[in-house]
Parts: C-alpha cells; sequence; structure tokens
C-alpha cells in the first residue's frame, strides 16, 4: 500500500488560518508530480501547534483536494493515546486512507507502554497505520521488538516510518518483521540507503518543493537502478541537506515554498522565521537549483 513517495506537507497559513487557496495549490502540485500520496498534520504540518479541530480541518481539506487522486496518510497520533484515537476515528470519518501514528513524546513510555498505545489505537479503527519512530523528537524510539510485535498482533498496523537516521536499524527491522509488512524512509537524504536495505518508499520533506526529482529518486530504487539512483543522490544531496539543516523542520521548507510564491511565511510559534543570513542561504540554494 504505502510502495513510493509520500509528502509531509507543510500547513499554509494566512492571517492565523488554514490557507486553504495555497493548501490545494500545493496537493494539486503533488498529484501532477506522480506522487504516491500526501501526509497533512505530520511534523512539517505543525502538528504541535495546531489546535484539534485545526488539525482536524486540515485532514479534511486534504482528502477534499486530492479527490482520491492520492492517498491520503493522515497525521493524527499524539502523545495521549484518547487523544490519538480520537483524531484516528475523526481522520477515518473523513475519508483519509491511512494514519501516520508518531511515537508519543515528552513522556517517555517505556517499550511495553508503546506497544499497549498503539495496540489500543489500531484497536479503535479499521484505518491501516503506519507506525513513526523519530527519536530526534520524541527522545524514545519504537523498538525493534516492539514494532515486530505490533506487526504481528496488529492486522492494520502494516508500515513504519523511520526518522532515526540509521540504515543498521533498517537492516535489523527487515530482519525481524513479516515480509509484507513495509517500511519507509523519513530522511530525505537517506532514501537511497534506505531503500537499498529493504525500505520501500519515502516520506519527504523535500517533496513540498521539487515532487517530480523525489518521485523519480524513489522510482529508481523500486524499479532497482540505483547507479541511476545514485547520481540522482548526489546532485541533489546539498539541497535535500540544506533544507533539513539550514533551521529545525518546518521552517526552510516553508521559507522555500513562500520563497517561490506559493504560500506566506507565516509559522506559528514557538518556531519562528529565518535568520536573515540563514534565509540568504536557502536562497542562494533555490538559485543554485533554478529553484528561485
Amino acid at each position: 500500500m504505502f510502495a513510493g513517495t509520500f509528502t509531509a506537507l507543510i500547513t499554509p497559513f494566512r492571517d492565523g488560518s488554514l490557507d486553504r487557496d495555497a493548501f490545494k495549490s500545493l496537493i494539486d502540485r503533488q498529484v501532477a508530480a506522480g506522487i504516491t500520496g500526501i501526509v497533512p498534520v505530520g511534523t512539517t504540518g505543525e502538528s504541535p501547534t495546531l489546535d484539534s479541530n485545526e488539525h482536524l480541518e486540515v485532514i479534511a481539506a486534504a482528502v477534499e483536494f486530492a479527490d482520491k487522486r492520492c492517498l491520503v496518510l493522515a497525521g493524527s497520533g499524539a502523545n495521549s493515546t484518547n487523544e490519538a484515537i480520537h483524531l484516528t476515528q475523526a481522520a477515518e470519518k473523513a475519508g483519509a486512507d491511512a494514519s501516520l501514528q508518531v511515537c508519543p513524546y515528552y513522556n517517555k513510555p517505556n517499550q511495553e507502554g508503546l506497544y499497549q498505545h498503539y495496540r489500543t489505537i489500531a484497536a479503535n479503527t479499521g484505518l491501516p497505520i503506519m507506525l513513526y519512530s523519530v527519536p530526534g523528537r520524541s527522545v524514545v524510539e519504537i523498538g525493534i521488538e516492539t514494532v515486530a510485535r505490533l506487526a504481528n498482533d496488529c492486522e492494520n498496523i502494516i508500515a513504519n516510518k523511520e526518522a532515526g537516521g540509521s540504515v543498521d536499524r533498517v537492516n535489523q527491522l527487515v530482519q525481524a518483521v513479516p515480509s509484507d509488512f513495509q517500511i519507509l524512509s523519513g530522511d530525505d537524504p537517506l532514501t537511497l540507503p534506505f531503500m537499498s536495505c529493504g525500505a520501500v518508499g519515502l516520506v519527504s520533506v523535500a517533496a513540498n518543493l521539487v515532487p517530480e526529482i523525489m518521485v523519480n529518486l524513489v522510482n529508481l530504487c523500486l524499479q532497482g537502478e540505483y547507479g541511476e539512483a545514485l547520481e540522482v543522490q548526489k546532485r541533489y544531496y546539498p539541497l535535500l541537506s540544506g533544507l533539513m539543516g539550514l533551521d529545525t523542520n518546518p521552517v526552510p521548507i516553508k521559507s522555500a515554498i513562500a520563497a517561490q510564491g506559493h504560500c506566506s511565511d507565516e509559522i506559528r510559534l514557538p518556531l519562528v522565521n529565518l535568520a536573515d543570513d540563514k534565509q540568504a542561504e536557502l536562497e542562494a540554494l533555490l538559485k543554485r537549483y533554478a529553484l528561485l
């Protein structure tokens, strides 16, 4: 189901609210590029600073604007199990195709707590679920054995977005999970090495900006054309790395899309816009790739 390229969408704001016109244009561009699916309200969509009503508004808008032209993988996780269930059930009712469930953050559950959290969510929705292990954000990671337990015990937990930066962890997951369980890269620069070890796709930040490039990279990997994929990786690595390294995601990617005129650069506190020197670095990077 998840083999391919998914775009972790930014949430464009105007005067404090969702800019629906900009959001629709962004999704139309993704569809035109041949994206497999979109991910509204993930980390890149500023989920921590959207209230519950806004969260569901963005998911519903994504479903409406995608209009079944691509999959909608709704970010509906939380560090409260009850909240995650509420958001996931609402996403299911809105017509989302699947749910992305971030590893609970701040409260630092142990592995049994993570297992019970995800098992409880899975039991309360019919949506396919992609786990999202991102220890850089949530402090804890979903252990290999825990992923395997969930994959074996919950029929609708069928994938994992791996954003821990470790190729070896992908190797370990491939050994531990059922053969039909799908692993996706959660880091653009690591797409090729992750897929060479068994991942089947990517949840991409950069695809907001260069969807055609990311779709091509993933498709080459899926076709086993790793030589050509390496050439794409080498050419675009400075862009992929820069978008993640200039500041905390999603500040650079939203600034890049805004610099192209597709939305405002409005971002919610406690995140702030790029400092002037970083903005100059970003614009120089975009010009290098004829994106500005």
